[in-house]
C-alpha cells in the first residue's frame, strides 16, 4: 500500500470523463400484450427439422458445412480467438534464449583504438576479435492497475461477439434456404394446379371448336377459351422459369457448383403452426445472435475503457539477463565470462495527460455508440417479432376463410358433376365447373406458402435455436 501511495503522484489526471449511456432494461423490452400466439414449444437448435423434410435438411446441412460465407464468419471467430490468446500470452513472464557470434575488426581511430593493437602480454590480440554471447532474457510486466487484464477481457468480448455473429450468419443462411425451398415447393404446387386448369381449358376449347364447326354457337366463346388457355400456358412458363431461378439461389447459398446440386423434388407443403411460448418476453429476444453479438461488443468496450483508464497510472516492469559474454570464444565458458543484468523499470505518465485523455474520450464515445446501437437493435427485435407474429395471425385467419371458400366452390362443382351424371347437364358444364375450384385452390396454396414464409420470418426474429455458449473462451 505504501508503494502504491508513493506512485500516485506520478499519475496523469483524467479530465471530463462521463458516465456510460444507459442500456434498455429487459422489462422495457416486452412485446405488446395483444399478440396471442400461445402455442407450446421453442424454436429448436435445428428449427427446420420441424418440417420433417429430408430434402430441406440436406440442403441446410450442406450450406452450414460448405457455404463460403459461413466459413468466413467462423474464420473471424478463430482470428479473434488468436488475438485474445496473443494478449493473454503477453501478460505473463516472457523468457527467450539467445546466442550470437560477432566477428569484428577494431578501429584504430575509434573509442576502441587500443584494442586494434596486438599486445598479447597485455591481453590485447587485435585488431580482429570473435565475440561470443549466449544466455536468457526475461521480461515481466507487473499489471498493477489491470490494464493488460482489461485488454484481454476486451479481446475475449470480441471473440464472443464474433461467435454470436457466426451463429447469426448460420441463422440467416438456413432461414434463407428454407424460404427459397418452400417458395420453390409453392411454385411446384402452382404448376400442378395450372396444368389441371390447362386440361380443363383444352377440353373447353375442343368443345367450343366442335360446336362452332357444326354451327351450334358463335366463334366468340371459342376465342375466349383459347385466350384463357394461352394465359395459363404463359403462367406455366413463368412458373417454370421461377423454379430455375430459385434453384440457382439455393445452389449459391448451399455452396454447390453448377452441376453439384441434386434435383429438388416436389413435395406437399407442411401444415405447421407457429411455435411460440405462451408469453412473448424479452427472454425470447435474448436468444437472437445479433443481440448477443451487440451485448458482447458493449461488454468489450467497457473493458477497453478500463484499459484506457489504467494507462493514466504508473507502470512497472522488470527485465533480467543472465548469460555468458567473451571477446574470445575459447574463454566463453569460463566463470569470468558470466554476465547478469537486473533492470527494474518505472514509467510515470506525468506529461502525457493530453494523449491519454483523448484516448479515453474516444474509447468512451465508441462505447456509447455501441450502447445506442444495442438499444436500437433491441427495439428493432421487438418490432420484428411483433410485426411477424401479427402477420402470421392475419394469415391464419385468411387461410380459414379461403379454405371455406374452396369448400363452397367445390360444392358447386360437385353439384354440376351430379347433374351431368343424372343427364341434367352437359359434360362441358361439369368439366368447366372445375375452373373456379382450381382458382380458389391456387389462392389457398398462395396463402399456405405465405404462412410458411412468415413462420420462418418469425423463427428468425426469435433467434432460431441460438443459445449463448462461451465455455472454454
Amino acid at each position: 500500500m505504501i508503494c502504491c501511495a508513493a506512485l500516485l503522484p506520478g499519475c496523469a489526471l483524467i479530465h471530463n470523463d462521463t458516465a456510460p449511456h444507459a442500456q434498455i432494461a429487459p422489462e422495457q423490452s416486452r412485446l405488446a400484450d395483444d399478440i396471442h400466439l400461445a402455442h407450446d414449444g421453442w424454436p429448436d437448435a435445428q428449427w427446420w427439422k420441424r418440417y420433417d423434410d429430408p430434402q430441406l435438411d440436406a440442403l441446410i446441412e450442406r450450406a452450414l458445412s460448405a457455404s463460403p460465407t459461413i466459413a468466413m464468419a467462423r474464420t473471424r471467430v478463430t482470428q479473434a480467438g488468436s488475438q485474445a490468446d496473443l494478449l493473454r500470452a503477453g501478460t505473463g513472464l516472457q523468457v527467450s534464449a539467445f546466442a550470437l557470434v560477432n566477428e569484428q575488426h577494431a578501429s584504430a581511430n575509434g573509442f576502441l583504438g587500443p584494442y586494434s593493437l596486438n599486445l598479447p602480454r597485455l591481453g590485447i590480440t587485435g585488431p580482429w576479435y570473435t565475440e561470443g554471447a549466449l544466455g536468457l532474457v526475461a521480461d515481466l510486466n507487473i499489471d498493477l492497475w489491470g490494464m493488460h487484464r482489461s485488454a484481454v477481457e476486451a479481446a475475449l468480448g470480441v471473440q464472443n461477439a464474433r461467435a454470436a455473429e457466426a451463429a447469426q450468419v448460420e441463422l440467416d443462411i438456413s432461414s434463407d434456404i428454407a424460404q427459397l425451398y418452400y417458395s420453390m415447393q409453392t411454385t411446384y404446387g402452382m404448376i400442378g394446379l395450372l396444368q389441371q386448369m390447362r386440361e380443363v381449358l383444352v377440353f373447353a376449347v375442343d368443345a367450343h371448336q366442335s360446336k362452332a364447326r357444326l354451327g351450334l354457337e358463335a366463334q366468340v366463346p371459342l376465342h375466349g377459351a383459347r385466350a384463357q388457355l394461352l394465359a395459363v400456358d404463359r403462367q406455366i412458363v413463368a412458373a417454370q422459369g421461377q423454379v430455375k431461378a430459385l434453384r440457382e439461389s439455393i445452389r449459391a447459398l448451399a455452396g454447390a457448383g453448377p452441376d453439384d446440386l441434386n434435383d429438388i423434388q416436389p413435395v406437399a407443403l407442411p401444415l405447421t403452426e407457429a411455435s411460440l411460448p405462451p408469453t412473448l418476453q424479452y427472454a425470447l429476444l435474448a436468444r437472437r445472435p445479433d443481440l448477443q453479438a451487440m451485448r458482447w461488443y458493449v461488454q468489450s468496450s467497457f473493458s477497453q475503457i478500463d484499459a484506457a483508464k489504467a494507462a493514466f497510472y504508473p507502470s512497472l516492469d522488470i527485465k533480467a539477463l543472465i548469460g555468458l559474454d567473451s571477446l574470445h570464444l575459447d574463454t566463453l565458458f569460463r566463470g569470468a565470462s558470466q554476465q547478469i543484468n537486473l533492470i527494474p523499470g518505472l514509467y510515470l505518465p506525468i506529461f502525457d495527460g493530453g494523449r491519454l485523455n483523448a484516448n479515453l474520450h474516444g474509447t468512451r464515445a465508441a462505447s456509447d455508440m455501441l450502447i445506442e446501437q444495442y438499444n436500437q437493435a433491441v427495439l428493432n427485435a421487438v418490432r420484428d417479432v411483433a410485426v411477424s407474429s401479427s402477420k402470421l395471425q392475419a394469415l391464419d385467419g385468411e387461410r380459414a376463410l379461403q379454405s371455406e371458400k374452396v369448400d363452397a366452390t367445390r360444392f358447386a362443382q360437385e353439384s354440376a358433376q351430379a347433374h351431368f351424371a343424372s343427364g341434367l347437364a352437359s359434360r362441358q358444364i361439369a368439366v368447366e365447373a372445375r375452373v373456379p375450384v382450381i382458382a380458389e385452390e391456387m389462392a389457398l396454396l398462395m396463402v399456405d406458402g405465405m404462412r410458411i414464409a412468415q413462420g420462418i420470418v418469425l423463427i428468425k426474429a426469435l433467434g432460431g435455436g441460438y443459445l449463448a455458449d462461451v465455455s472454454g473462451v
